[in-house]
Order: C-alpha cells, then structure tokens, then sequence
C-alpha cells in the first residue's frame, strides 16, 4: 500500500465527522422549527381572536400575548394560517420534520412521495375548509376563501362541491390503486385464504380412513378375553349382507352374534340375571359417502329394554316480576305520593309577576314606508357603483325599525373587495352616519348595505314583552332585546350564552340595554327561580332595584346593602361566589347530576335528602356595570375571581353580565374575552374598540341610541334595543317590592380575605368569634377537630372556619396542626367543656 492511500484512510473519518456536525446542527433546526411552528399554530387557533390584532405590534410591549411563543408566534400564525393556507400549515411543519429527519439521513419517511401527498393536502385542505366555513374565521385562511370564492362564482356551490368530491376520490383512487379489477382480484383472494384456512381444519377423509384399517388390523390379533376377535367374525353369521363402498374395510355385520365364552368367564345370558335391565345393540345401515367416516356409516342406538313408560307431572310457574327500585327510589316515590313534588315557590305562593301594564304604551309602532327615500338612495347607490365599474344585477331594500338594508347582486366578475372598499363613498354620497357594508351577507349570495332611516321607528320594551314569542319561550333565562332589521323580536338564552359582555360609549344605550335584560328576567322567573347580585361602581344607575332585596337580590351576610358599591366589598362578593359554586359543584357531584337544571329536577322529586346539605337552587345572574372602574381600582383581584367563575359557573346556574364604556385590551384583557363568547356591542368611539369587543370593525358605524350589535359566535346581528325608561323600571320594582318576599336577601357564604385572617397566639376572650362556643360544642361531641366539618356543620367560608380553628388551638380545645390528620381533641366531653366556657366566660 503505498502512502497517498494509506493518508486517504487516515484522514477520511476526520473529514466525515467534521461534515456530520453541520447536518446534524441544519436536521436538528429543522425539526425545532417544525416543533415551533406547530406550537405556535396550535396556541394561534385557541387564542387567535384575541391576539390577531397584536400581530403588528411587535415592539409595543405594553401589549401581552397569550401565543406560547409571544408575538412571534401571533407572528407566525397570522402569516402561515390566517393570511395564506389556514390549518394546512400544519403540513408544512410536517415537511420541515420530514427534512429534518433526511438531512439526518433518518429514512422515516420516503421524502419524494411525501412531499407530493403534502402538496395535494395543502392546495385541497384550504378550498374545503373555506367552503365549510363560508369565509368565517381562519381555518381556510385568504388563499381557501378566495379560491372558494372564485369557483363559488364560475361554476357555483353545487359545482364547488363536485369538484371538491371528485379531487379526493381520484386522490385515493390512485394512491391506493382503488380500480374495479384490483378490488375484484383483493376479494377473490381474500376468498380464497378463507376457504384455505378452513380446509386446513377439517381432518383428512383419506388419511383417517388408512388410520382406521391399520387399527382394524391389529385388532384382529389382539385377543380380548382370551379370544380373538378373528373367532367373533368366524362364528358370526351374515344375515343382511351391506355394500361397502370401495376404500371401506369390509365389515362382517350380524344382528345375531353367537355367545363368547371362556373357561374362566360365564356366558353373557347367565350375567344379564345380575343386571335389573339389559341393552339391545340395535345396528342398521345408512348410505355411506367416500366422504364419510366409519362412525358415520352407522346408527348406534340404545334403549333400555325394561324401562317403562310413566306420565310425569309438569308444573309450570311464572317468575314474579322483580322489583328493581333500591331504597333511595322508593322513599322518594313514597314521598311523592304522599306529599307531592317540592313547589320551590310555596315559601311566595302569592307572588304574582309583574303585568305588562306597568310598561309605557308608545302607541303603534308599525313601519310607515317612504317610497321616495327608499328611490333615492337606491339611485344613489347603484349610481355610485356603476361610476366605479361595479355593475349590479339586482338590488332589494328590507326596511327595519331603525336601518333599511339594501342587498345588492353583483354582476359577473365584480370582487367583493372593491364593493367593500367604497364605504366611505357610499356614506358621503347618501349623507347618512352609520353606513355598515356586509360583504358577502352569511348565507346569501348577495352583499348588503345598511343604511339608517331618517325617521326611524321606536321598538318599546312593552311591545316584545308582550309578544307572543316572549310569553310562550320555554327558554331557561329569556332575555328580550329588540327587534332585528327584518322587525323581527329577537331573543336569547342567557344560560346558553352563558355570560354577556357589552360594550358602549356613554349615552349609547348601554345602561338601557341592561334595563331592559334585568327587566326580561323579571317578567318570567319567580323570585325562588333567579337571584341577583349587582355591582354598580356609578352608584345611580341599579340603585332603582334596592326595592327588590327581599325578592330578587343576593348579598353577604352582614352587609347593609345588596347593591354593591364598594369596591372592597366586590372583592369578597366576587370571591363569595367562587366559594358558592364550588359548593353548588360538591351538590352536583354528590347528587349525580351534570347541571343545575338536572340538580333541582331530581330535588323537586325527593330523590335528594335535604339533611344531606342538599337544597333547591336559583339561578345567580352576576350584573358589573362598570368594570372599567373595577379593574383600575383592584386590578387582577377582580379580573382573576370573574375569569373564573366564566370558565366554570356555567353548569352550577352562576351567569355573568359585564359591561363597560372603555373596551381596551387593558380592562378586556384576553382572559376575560375568551370566556365571554356572547357579546353586545352599542356604538363605540373607534374600530380599535369595535374590533376590542367583537373582532371586527362595525361598531364603530352605529348611530346610537340603542343600535347594537349582538355576536355570539355565528354571525353578526345588528338589533335595535329596546327601550325602557327609568320610571318604568321604577314601577316593576315598586310593583315587585309591595309584595310578601323573603325575610331577608338571598345569603351568600361568607368571604373572610386573607389579610383579615389572625394568627394564632395569646387568645383573647373577648376577640372570640360569635360562633367560638357552637364550633367547640361540634368539635368535643364528634371528637373530631376538622376544619372542614366546621364549614359544613356552621356553613362557613374556609377563612372563618379556619379562624375559629386557631381560636379554639388558642384556648386549648384542640391541639396543633398535623398535617392531613384532625386535629386532636384535649376535652372529652360536653360537661367539662361547659366549665371550660364557663371558666373563659369570666
């Protein structure tokens, strides 16, 4: 070997780890950023409401993200998912993976075939999508919708959908090579496996038949009672000669056969006198098949020859039906007979609702048509357009209270995107505020305009109060807004939203959209059905339902007024609830139910023992008027409590209505707006705050005076609010509050914040909590000194039980903490601790 070879192998695995480093340092980076893209994409579709405006925001820190990797990641997902291909970006963090792993010369995946599939998948994945979804949200992304859209116009919906359908069937027709002759030919030898298979399990005739005569064989020699069976044969006589098919052995048969007998064995006939029956070997032929075997060619059949004939007796009985009730059942059966269900409302059978008399009439509230506006500005309209190239094949005006809306067809070829963009233009040549364009309307093929009236019409809150849809909801918290631009009354379920959030500058019907809510629910729940807690940091604006206290209101125990405002005593009322649905939350699970509507169901028909804890449950609608204010005053002491009870009241019955007049990110923070699905949003001053409240600009186009827009997660309604005014809400309270309530406001658990907790020390008599003496008389008589037992047994917060715990470790009822374990208790019995009180009492 000479030396130039000889320094080629030297210096090759040097040269081979030095160019393994780069691939590993470019396979390892590419499967990192397939990890971050996925990542980011993920946290980009839960949170990509809130954070979509962010997206050019990149140096303001002053604005959070809630993306896992910040703003780059709100980045990301804008540009791959919402700006390009939607959910298909994930086959692109799929590819770097696939790349990562090849520069890695890892052969997970055959690279060429996977990049084809993945090419098909991201063309075809954003025009389904988009055609699924119709343009909403982003799971079709810019190229999907506009691609949907362009198809959607040349060859129509139904078209779009064929060619959507034919794609992927000719996709997997070819991938799987899915033709009629290969279908056919997988089947014939899917047949023909099974018929092996079962072939395979059935013993061989042949082989079983050559068994046989080399049985038969040696059982001729083989002598059995010292006879041979070749002398039975010989002494047999063949009476009815059988044909034997060939391949038999040739079986001599004989329904006589001649006695056997030995010299040291008796005959057959002396030993039947010892049996009380004999047997008969009846023996008769059947047609043999070459692929029968011997067994089958013959009938054995046995009869005991002295075996009588008896008629026996047959009873037949019915089993009784088996009563599958347990106890539980037939005690609550039991008591409903007797008793009947649970009427949560005798405590106020008396109560009568309020009567729609207690609202203001306006008179009729019919539509009056103006043909000439409605000429007018449909000229204006189809003038402006065509003096921008946009040609209109047809146009339809429908008049509402207070907006008329013009749906306009486009001609052939027309964007909508340049319809879109003259809504400036389109307002200043009709002189009107408040022009919103809807382009396209959902589920129309049509674009529509909304222009506002010049004498709009009033909507009064008697008029949909009255309304038949209104008294015959069967809806579990109806709340009435208004009417829509069809004028049409239009409703919502409160504990199917389940919390509202609303939006409005000052003097654009904010306060009386929550009017007319509150008044809604009045009109259609009994007191022992709903509970209110307020909170109105302004002071004036729910002062008006303090006359309702004793019926409809919740508040803290030893608290002067139910209408909070204090921003202190928010904190606790807030904290109370979450204390109030955990414990609602022990009940359902005890009671075996899901949700408050199955709960009270279950009580009203006894099946829950109220000694147990369990009792009948109102709805708690928690109504912030202002929470601006509360969050500049308290900060995440308020956002943390309400974020919560919005990710989790909901089934215990606990809603929540917040309104303000500022929607900026920093009091609507993201937490708060992806708990909050429904929302309400009155006029607004900008469209950074429309898109605040509603992810999208229009807001900022309303006219005021109770014009809204209602969005719960489809799509956009422009509503005009009822009206109800302050007198009228008056009256309802004052009609409400003449009337035999409760003896009190409806109590919530008691909140105890923790700077107010003591510690334990030198115990002061005359510091002791008012319940001291109850707790310790609980405590000695169960021998048990748990905190949680005093929460349950007294019904307090866990701050005050606790607090009373420290109390008694102070004066020496109980011992020291210990860890998970009870706390032991130093007084055996009633009588020694009432001299112990006795001793603390003076």
């Amino acid at each position: 070997m000479d030396k130039k070879t000889q320094t080629k192998q030297t210096e090759s695995p040097e040269k081979g780890r030095i160019l393994s480093k780069p691939r590993i340092f470019f396979g390892l980076t590419f499967i990192l950023f397939s990890v971050v893209l996925t990542l980011s994409f993920i946290s980009y579709l839960m949170n990509w409401k809130a954070d979509q405006s962010q997206a050019g925001t990149m140096l303001d820190k002053s604005i959070k993200s809630s993306n896992v990797f910040g703003k780059v990641g709100d980045w990301l997902g804008n540009i791959f998912i919402f700006e390009s291909i939607g959910v298909a970006s994930f086959i692109i963090a799929f590819l770097f993976l696939v790349f990562g792993t090849l520069i890695l010369k890892k052969k997970i995946f055959k690279p060429w075939k996977t990049v084809g599939h993945s090419l098909f998948f991201i063309c075809w994945i954003p025009i389904f999508m988009g055609a699924i979804t119709k343009g909403q949200g982003v799971l079709g992304g810019v190229y999907g919708y506009q691609i949907m859209d362009s198809l959607n116009a040349i060859i129509g919906t139904v078209g779009l959908w064929l060619v959507l359908a034919a794609s992927i069937i000719l996709y997997f027709i070819l991938e799987f090579n899915l033709r009629p002759s290969s279908i056919k030919a997988k089947l014939e030898e899917i047949n023909e496996n099974t018929i092996g298979r079962v072939k395979s399990m059935m013993p061989n005739s042949d082989e079983n038949f050559e068994a046989d005569n080399e049985l038969e064989e040696e059982s001729k020699d083989t002598p059995v009672n010292n006879v041979s069976v070749t002398d039975v044969t010989e002494s047999a006589t063949i009476q009815d000669p059988v044909s034997v098919p060939k391949g038999f052995p040739e079986v001599p048969v004989s329904t006589n056969l001649a006695p056997i007998t030995t010299p040291n064995q008796t005959s057959f006939d002396e030993e039947e006198k010892d049996f009380s029956s004999s047997v008969n070997l009846n023996l008769t032929t059947k047609p043999v098949t070459p692929a029968a075997t011997l067994e089958e060619a013959f009938d054995f059949n046995t009869k005991t020859a002295t075996a009588p004939k008896e008629d026996i007796k047959f009873n037949v009985e019915v089993a009784p039906v088996v009563d599958i009730l347990d106890d539980s059942d037939r005690k609550s059966q039991e008591l409903v007979e007797k008793h009947g269900l649970y009427n949560h409302k005798l405590d106020l059978a008396n109560f009568q609702m309020p009567t729609v008399d207690l609202l203001k009439d306006y008179g009729s509230e019919e539509i009056s048509i103006n043909k000439e506006e409605l000429e007018e500005n449909k000229n204006k309209i189809v003038g402006l357009l065509k003096n921008f190239n946009v040609g209109i094949a047809e146009i339809k005006a429908t008049i509402g209270p207070t907006v008329t809306l013009y749906e306009i067809v486009p001609e052939a070829g027309i964007r909508v995107a340049a319809i879109k963009k003259l809504q400036d233009d389109i307002a200043l040549n009709l002189s009107a505020l408040g022009i919103r364009i809807i382009a396209p309307m959902p589920g129309k093929g049509t674009i529509g305009i909304e222009v506002p009236r010049k004498n709009p019409t009033m909507v009064s809150m008697r008029s949909v109060i009255a309304s038949q849809k209104f008294q015959n909801t069967d809806m579990d918290l109806p709340v009435v807004f208004g009417k829509t631009i069809s004028n049409e009354i239009f409703m919502a379920d409160l504990a199917k939203m389940p919390h509202l959030l609303m939006a409005g500058a000052t003097g654009q019907g904010k306060s009386v959209g929550i009017n007319a809510i509150l008044t809604s629910l009045l009109y259609k729940k009994h007191p022992s059905e709903l509970k209110f807690v307020m909170v109105d940091p302004k002071k004036v604006e729910l002062s008006l339902y303090s006359k309702i206290e004793r019926h409809y209101l919740a508040k803290l125990p030893d608290t002067d007024e139910a209408i909070i405002t204090d921003t202190n005593k928010v904190i606790n009322t807030l904290n109370s609830l979450c204390i109030e649905m955990d414990t609602r939350y022990d009940l359902l699970k005890n009671a075996f139910c899901k949700n408050l509507k199955e709960y009270n169901k279950k009580f009203s028909e006894r099946k829950l023992n109220p000694e147990n804890g369990h009792r009948y449950l109102p709805y708690i609608v928690l109504v912030v008027d202002e929470f601006a204010d509360l969050i500049m005053t308290a900060g995440k002491e308020v956002e943390l409590p309400i974020a919560r009870l919005a990710q989790l009241a909901r089934a215990v019955g606990i809603h929540l209505i917040v309104a303000t007049q500022r929607p900026s990110v920093n009091v609507i923070t993201g937490m708060i707006k992806a708990n909050f699905p429904a929302r309400a949003a009155f006029r607004v001053i900008s469209s950074v705050d429309s898109r605040t409240i509603l992810d999208s600009p229009g807001a900022d186009q309303l006219i005021g005076k109770g014009d809204m827009l209602y969005f719960n997660g489809n799509e956009i309604l422009r509503l005009q609010c009822a009206f109800v005014d302050t007198p009228e809400v008056e009256r309802i309270a004052e009609y409400i509050g003449e009337q035999k309530g409760y003896a009190s406001a409806f109590m919530l658990p008691e909140y105890v914040s923790e700077d107010s907790t003591s510690t334990v020390g030198a115990f002061d008599p005359n510091e002791k909590d008012a319940l001291f003496e109850e707790a310790a008389r609980i405590i000695v008589s169960t021998q048990q000194g748990s905190t949680s037992m005093l929460q349950r047994q007294l019904k307090l917060g866990y701050n005050r039980a606790g607090r009373i715990m420290d109390q008694l470790e102070a004066s020496g009822i109980v011992g020291g903490f210990n860890g998970a374990k009870a706390r032991e208790v130093l007084i055996s019995d009633l009588h020694s601790l009432e001299q112990f009180l006795e001793d603390l009492r003076k």
